[in-house]
Formats: structure tokens, C-alpha cells, sequence
């Protein structure tokens, strides 16, 4: 092969093409791969992508997490710690792509898992791969939308200058109202959330362009590019320093497959999913380093903005760059950004749990894979999300706990985003059926460095924000995957492994799509 992207045909998806003969094509593929289509495909391709770039978050990742690259690197780490890891996620992204393409089902990672593992093993590959996702993606449910509770929090502290700061408990109750909002959002008619995300992709440039353009308060582009501020405890100037910090924010921010796991519900998902995810990948990268440049400009003191007392540092910058009319008008836009990523996670979320419930994989499956008959959506997976989600944000009043539930969220989906592209590139090499989208011969050394790129970030999620710690600021988030791998590890070894057969056919069951529907 020649190329290093390869596409089945030359025609290349479009909102023109015939909605009738895409469905038609994309039941026909997803009943080889065992499923019975259940959901109306109503994302087009440029819906697809603003769903998986709100969900990628850009504005909202990096306002939530400024704060590790202010301490372990100042303008050093806010501008490389992003730009860095950018080559690397591409990586992941053409693996996670060529995948989605072969095999476009909302089962997504733990399906792929177990059609390239090793012989015997695809049932236990399916087991911990599924898991992992699961638990990735409802802790990030819990993280992004308790962002957006502090983004709240903090335009109160603003709005009254100071007067009114509210604490964990206002925050939590702020959580639960948004939760619940987002259930009712993920509950309706698949065609509201596209038009949603649509909305979302336009407000994040214009947002950009707000703070690039605004404010008088700048540093010279050799402090922007060049200052390197070190406050970790680490040695001043070590590479682990920088890494504890500026990865994160990225790692943070810029992680998807939710193309994948809505593929059901996409009008030619095998080649508008992985478009979706390279160009939504490519996008939140070029636009969140645009928008870290622009941080890194408008920061003229470090250890001010790690000082502040309002509930996120990117709030303190806005308001020194722009006043207090102006940052609460972009913060007004950022938080509809962050509350719109919030609900396409809950979607996310919800296609995974009713996925991995279709396949008898959770407890009380036969409620969480059922269809409600009018949305044609999975309600009841939905308010499983939601109330779980709400259960983790208990997290949340302990800064500690929360930050390392966060970490965990990331661990737990680049675990599950592993798996099955190491796979790729060891058992399963000759058992991938390609689709439309390919890396042909760079299929492998892609995949490698995925993988080892996988391995690094999880590693380093690991670490303790500072050198000096103690257990009441430790990172904890390895604690919390490890607690949920001796769940499922223990569930495998004393149940799970004795009718857990890895992803079912549903063709012919009478257990889904009209027969699923809410028990009155």
C-alpha cells in the first residue's frame, strides 16, 4: 500500500447523500457484526464531529484544569504540555478511527476487544475492557458537570465581587440540578442532541476569539513561549515536573470514542465515525493550543493566579485581562460550552452502559438495555448514569478526592482505549476486516505508539501533584481503578466467567428494540 490512509471507495460522506440508502448500508453491516438496529440515525457527519468535539471540551478543559500547568511549568507548560502530547493523540485517534470504521457499533471498545483477541480469550478481553470503559465514562459524566458547578460558583463570587462564595455543599446541590437537566436532555429524541452539539461547535471558536482579542495586559512572546515556572516540589527544571502537570490538562481534555459509540444512531457511521473522530481530535488541538497561546499572553504573574479564592484560576484571568463585564460574558458562553460537552458525555455514557447491559454484562441488565418506545433512546441507562454520577460527586467534598476521581476517569478510559488497539497490533493483525477507513501498512507502528503512549499517561496520572505530599492531598485515582479492577476481576473469577460470552447477537430476541420498551 502506498498510502497511509485509505478509503474503500472515493466517494466521501456528505449531508446530500441519500438518508435511506446510508440506513439501509448501516443495518446491513451492523446485523454481520450481531446487532439489530435500535435507533433512528439521525447524526449527519458534521453533526457527528461538534458531538465529539463537545465532548473533547476544549474551553472547558482547559478552564478546569489551568491550574496543574500554572504549578509545574508557568507559560512553559501551558504552551508545550498541550502542543507535546497533540502528535501523540493523533496516534490514538487513527487507531481508534480505523477500528470504528471496521466495526461500527455503540458496543464500540469492549466489541472490539473481543474480536481481535487471542482464541479463548475474548470473553475475559470484552470483561475488562468494558469495564474499564464504563467506569471512564460515568466518572466523567461527574467530572465535567461539577465543572460546570464551579464555573457557576465562581461567576456568583464575581457577580457579587466577592460577597457571596459558596462552599462544597451549595456546589453539590448545584451539581444535582444539573444532573438532573442533563437526564432529561439524554432521554429525548436522538435528533434534539444533534442539533445541540451542532450549537456547541460553533460557540467554542467564537469563544477563542473573545480572549485572544481582548485585554491590554500582556507578557513579551519570549515570557509566553519560554518562562518555565516550577512550584511541584520536584527538581526545578526536571522533566517529571513538567510532565505531573502539563499532561494532564491535555489527557484531561482531549479523549474520545463517543463516534464509536454512537455509530447506531449515524446516517453512514463506517466513514462518518472516524472522520468524526480525527477531525474532532485535529480541531480541539489546534484550537485549545490557540487558546493557551493566548492564556499564556495574558498571564502576567503565575503565582497570582494560583492564589485566587475563586473556584477555578481561568475565572481570576478573565477578570484581570477583561474586567468584570467582560469576564462574566465569556464566562457566561463558556459555561453553555461546558454545560453542552456535559450533555453529550451523559449520551456517551448512557450508548456504553446500554451496550455493555445488551450484552448481559452489568447487573440488572434486562432494565438498562431496554428502549423507551416514543424517544427510541435508552431512558433507563440514561438515569442509571445520572445517579451514579451524582453518587461520585459525593467526591466533591474533598478537593483531594475529587481531583483524584477525575484522574481516575482518564485511567480508566485510556486503559479501555488500550486494549483493544494493543490487540490490534498483536493477536488481532490478520483478523481486522477493514473498512472504509484504513492506515494500511502504518496500521502497527501507529498502534505501538498508542499503546505506549497509553502506558506513559496512565503512569503518570499516578503521580502525586507534588513531591512533598501527605494522605490527605495524595492522588488517589490509582486507588479508585484498582478498587474497581477487584470488583470486576472478582466478578470474573467467581461468576462472570461461566456465562459471560463476550458481545451477543440480538438478531431474532425478543429481549430488545419493540419488546424493550418501559414496563408500565
Amino acid at each position: 500500500m502506498k498510502s497511509a490512509i485509505i478509503y474503500s471507495d472515493k466517494t466521501v460522506p456528505n449531508d446530500s447523500a441519500s438518508s435511506d440508502d446510508h440506513t439501509n448500508a448501516d443495518d446491513v453491516r451492523l446485523a454481520e457484526l450481531g446487532y439489530r438496529s435500535e435507533f433512528k440515525r439521525e447524526f449527519s457527519l458534521i453533526e457527528t464531529i461538534a458531538f465529539s468535539f463537545s465532548i473533547m471540551a476544549v474551553i472547558g478543559g482547559v478552564s478546569s484544569t489551568l491550574s496543574f500547568p500554572l504549578v509545574s511549568g508557568g507559560h512553559v507548560g501551558m504552551v508545550f504540555g498541550w502542543l507535546i502530547p497533540c502528535l501523540f493523540i493523533m496516534c490514538i485517534a487513527g487507531s481508534m478511527a480505523e477500528l470504528a470504521s471496521s466495526m461500527p457499533t455503540s458496543a464500540g471498545l469492549y466489541y472490539f476487544s473481543a474480536k481481535l483477541a487471542p482464541e479463548g480469550y475474548e470473553a475475559l478481553a470484552s470483561w475488562i475492557t468494558g469495564w474499564a470503559n464504563v467506569t471512564g465514562q460515568v466518572t466523567l459524566v461527574c467530572s465535567i458537570d461539577y465543572t460546570v458547578a464551579q464555573m457557576i460558583t465562581t461567576a456568583i463570587a464575581v457577580g457579587t465581587d466577592g460577597s457571596i462564595v459558596l462552599g462544597a455543599g451549595p456546589t453539590y446541590g448545584i451539581l444535582l440540578a444539573i444532573l438532573f437537566v442533563h437526564g432529561v436532555i439524554c432521554s429525548a429524541a436522538t435528533k434534539i442532541l444533534a442539533r445541540l452539539n451542532l450549537f456547541y461547535g460553533t460557540l467554542t471558536p467564537t469563544i477563542i476569539a473573545l480572549l485572544v482579542c481582548s485585554g491590554d495586559q500582556k507578557v513579551s512572546t519570549k515570557d509566553a513561549f519560554t518562562m518555565f515556572e516550577n512550584n511541584t516540589g520536584w527538581a526545578n527544571g526536571s522533566t517529571t515536573a513538567l510532565c505531573v502537570g502539563t499532561i494532564l490538562i491535555f489527557s484531561t481534555s482531549c479523549i474520545d470514542d463517543s463516534a464509536a459509540h454512537i455509530s447506531e444512531e449515524v446516517a453512514g457511521a463506517a466513514r462518518a465515525a472516524p472522520i468524526a473522530i480525527l477531525v474532532s481530535c485535529a480541531a480541539v488541538g489546534g484550537l485549545g493550543w490557540l487558546l493557551l497561546i493566548a492564556a499564556s499572553f495574558a498571564t502576567v504573574s503565575v503565582p497570582s493566579l494560583l492564589e485566587t479564592e475563586l473556584a477555578l484560576p481561568m475565572g481570576q484571568l478573565l477578570l484581570d485581562v477583561v474586567g468584570k463585564k467582560g469576564m462574566m460574558a465569556i464566562w457566561s458562553f463558556t459555561i453553555i460550552a461546558q454545560f453542552l460537552c456535559g450533555a453529550a458525555q451523559g449520551v456517551d455514557a448512557s450508548r456504553v452502559v446500554f451496550a455493555f447491559a445488551r450484552d448481559n454484562a452489568l447487573p440488572g441488565s434486562r432494565w438498562w438495555k431496554r428502549i423507551n418506545p416514543y424517544t427510541q433512546t435508552p431512558v433507563n441507562a440514561v438515569w442509571l448514569v445520572i445517579v451514579l454520577a451524582a453518587i461520585c460527586g459525593l467526591l466533591g467534598f474533598s478537593a483531594t478526592a475529587f481531583n483524584s476521581l477525575a484522574g481516575a476517569s482518564v485511567i480508566g478510559l485510556y486503559t479501555s482505549y488500550g486494549t483493544p488497539i494493543f490487540l490490534r497490533v498483536t493477536s488481532g493483525r490478520r483478523k481486522l476486516a477493514q473498512g472504509p477507513f484504513s492506515l494500511g501498512k502504518w496500521s502497527t507502528p501507529i498502534g505501538s505508539v498508542a499503546v505506549a503512549w497509553i502506558a506513559f499517561i496512565v503512569v503518570l496520572l499516578s503521580f502525586p501533584p507534588d513531591r512533598h505530599t501527605n494522605a490527605k492531598e495524595m492522588n488517589y485515582a490509582a486507588v479508585i481503578i484498582l478498587a474497581v479492577f477487584i470488583f470486576a476481576s472478582a466478578s470474573w473469577l467467581l461468576s462472570a466467567r461461566k456465562w459471560f460470552v463476550g458481545p451477543l447477537s440480538n438478531i431474532g430476541s425478543v429481549d430488545s428494540s419493540t419488546s424493550s420498551v418501559e414496563e408500565k
